[in-house]
């Protein structure tokens, strides 16, 4: 299922995987739910660090900072609210496609 909704396919995300877990960034389990399925989980302790590593360490921060500074609160205010709709509907249609 993470393959689909990832838009990999099935190996590659393996591969993806084997590398995340090798790198000490996650953990898979067996699902006790579904002997056939895999849990993936974030190793605990590393939020922070991919916080850091995406915001702080790619720049990514100060590009935001100075995209935002070019709008009005009114401005910021809309954009945010048209994100949480388009995230919203991106939820529903990934939990649609799971379900069916």
């Amino acid at each position: 299922m993470l393959a689909r909704l990832a838009g990999l396919h099935p190996a590659t995300l393996t591969g993806v995987l084997d590398r995340l877990e090798h790198a000490g960034w996650i953990t898979r389990e067996r699902d006790p739910a579904d002997r056939r399925g895999v849990l993936v989980r974030m190793e605990r302790g590393r939020g922070a660090e991919v916080l850091r590593l995406y915001l702080v360490d790619s720049g990514m921060n100060s590009a935001l900072d100075e995209i935002c500074a070019g709008y009005a609160d009114t401005e910021l205010a809309l954009l945010a609210g048209f994100l949480r709709r388009a995230a919203e509907a991106g939820r529903a249609a990934a939990a649609r496609l799971s379900d069916g």
